[in-house]
């Protein structure tokens, strides 16, 4: 039967409290109960004056108000304030009644501007949440993934300038690579290496000394963002975010890079953090699989996890597995049988082995081998390259497929579930520091609903949950009525 309301009573005065309003299982409840958010205190204390001036907007509330967006994926802080206003749980996580007045939109970029900018704030908000989940006991970082996603940045693509930037030819273990280069050629009897400094200062006193250029595209509106490209993605200016997380999906750690850099580039920023967590195995993709960072790693005592990688090579020629290593002679062995000798040791940390030019004229897979105009044959291996041998043997172990397995339900759903249900396919914010803000808040809103719902779930779904006995006294009662019923209906036919 069709009914219709006739009656309206919005109208009609109520007593009623905003504590009744908000179910017992909304999110910001469990949140609220998990969460211990009185530290934000500590945190803002020194940015704050202690008995001068007028009285502020709590602290804790204006961090709820980002926190609220981010954990509900509001594209923006005018409409997440437009949202307080009519949201009866948006008030309540607050501790805002029905007729306090909610703050103005422009409150927490005004705060931030004058007092948060600069800071490390909200890194600091991200890891304090991280060890609440930490003291429940729901964090193991004896295994660790480690990846990173590209978040569009708020730049157009067509504001854009071209600009030369100097190379960058130190890395972070070029130190160390430079070291152990003068001794590989040592041990080799070929003399050290010059420094690179001493061949520009000699070479500028002949005025012929050039710091070499790349050109570079940079945006105009957010000129620490990247120029980015990857497969069938849209050209667009974007951030790197580089995270880690372990086998149950907690967000552990977190770098922010311009999108234009590699992700081999950007590790060491976040292993640093990483390290502190005594990690027993790191399970990253290709774009890390490299002799550097499998050295940093086997050398820490951490079990590095890496895909396998195909060979590029050229159409119709070798590859370089078809020439075969003599680790004892120090050696190679082409597939002709014959030896590609050691010659030298070159400043990218490449020991090079030559062939002999007049056996390789006559050779019979010479058209396979190389197109060099003299017919010979150079073939190079890295001196860590053991390292990477180290990788590929644990890489075929059944431990290993099986923990490379997870990066689908570990690293790679943390990235889908910001993406999708926390807005952070894209940002509004512009800068790197705002950037930050942005993925540290939204990462921690991510961990606090995990914690909450975990926390939850455990006191309301338990054995000795009340409201489950509750449900089961009514359910024995019904089938007790169902059975007297039963009884009844007996007798009387009988």
């Amino acid at each position: 039967m069709l009914s219709k309301n006739k009656d309206n009573s919005t109208s009609q005065m109520q007593i009623v409290s905003i504590e009744q309003l908000v179910p017992e299982d909304h999110l910001l409840r469990k949140i609220d109960a998990a969460i211990d958010f009185s530290f934000i205190y500590e945190l803002v204390e020194d940015r704050y004056c202690e008995d001068n001036g007028r009285p502020s907007v709590d602290p804790v509330m204006l961090i709820k108000i980002p926190i609220i967006q981010y954990m509900f994926g509001i594209k923006s802080m005018r409409q997440t304030i437009k949202e307080i206003e009519v949201n009866v749980a948006y008030r309540w996580f607050l501790g805002l009644d029905f007729y306090d007045k909610v703050p103005h939109f422009s409150t927490f970029g005004k705060n931030y501007k004058r007092r948060f900018e600069g800071t490390d704030l909200f890194e600091q908000i991200f890891t304090k949440i991280l060890f609440q989940c930490m003291k429940q006991g729901l964090v193991d970082t004896d295994t660790i993934f480690v990846d990173a996603t590209h978040v569009k940045a708020a730049a157009n693509r067509k504001k854009a300038k071209k600009i030369l930037v100097a190379k960058k030819s130190a890395k972070y273990y070029e130190e160390q690579l430079r070291k152990e280069i003068n001794e590989d050629r040592e041990a080799h009897d070929k003399k050290p290496l010059k420094d690179k400094d001493d061949d520009d200062n000699n070479s500028s006193s002949g005025g012929n000394a050039e710091t070499p250029m790349k050109e570079q595209k940079q945006s105009t509106t957010d000129p620490e963002s990247g120029w980015f490209h990857k497969g069938e993605h849209k050209e667009v200016f974007a951030y790197a975010v580089e995270s880690a997380c372990d086998k149950h999906g907690w967000i552990l750690d977190y770098t922010i890079h311009p999108g234009n850099e590699h992700d081999s580039v950007t590790f060491p920023a976040l292993y640093e953090k990483l390290r502190l967590l005594e990690p027993k195995n790191m399970v990253l993709d290709a774009g890390y699989k490299n002799a550097a960072i499998a050295k940093i790693l086997i050398d820490d005592g951490v079990i590095p996890v890496m895909p396998y990688t195909r060979l590029r090579r050229k159409e119709g020629f070798f590859n370089s597995r078809d020439f075969v290593y003599d680790e004892y002679y120090d050696c190679y062995i082409c597939p002709n049988d014959q030896v590609l000798k050691y010659a030298t040791t070159n400043r990218d940390g490449y020991r090079e082995y030559k062939s002999d030019k007049h056996i390789c004229e006559n050779c019979p897979y010479l058209q396979k081998c190389t197109a060099s105009k003299n017919h010979q044959k150079i073939v190079t291996r890295h001196i860590w390259q053991n390292y990477l041998e180290i990788c590929e043997d644990i890489r075929s172990t059944p431990e290993g497929k099986e923990l490379y397995s997870h990066r689908k339900e570990t690293i790679e759903r943390c990235f889908g579930t910001a993406k999708e249900h926390h807005g952070m396919r894209y940002t509004q914010q512009v800068g790197k520091e705002k950037m930050a803000m942005k993925v540290g808040l939204t990462f921690a809103c991510m961990n606090m609903k995990k914690l909450a719902r975990i926390l939850w779930n455990r006191d309301h779904k338990g054995p000795n949950n009340p409201l489950k006995s509750h449900k089961n006294l009514v359910s024995d009662i019904i089938k007790s009525f169902q059975a007297l019923l039963r009884t009844d209906y007996n007798m009387i036919f009988a």
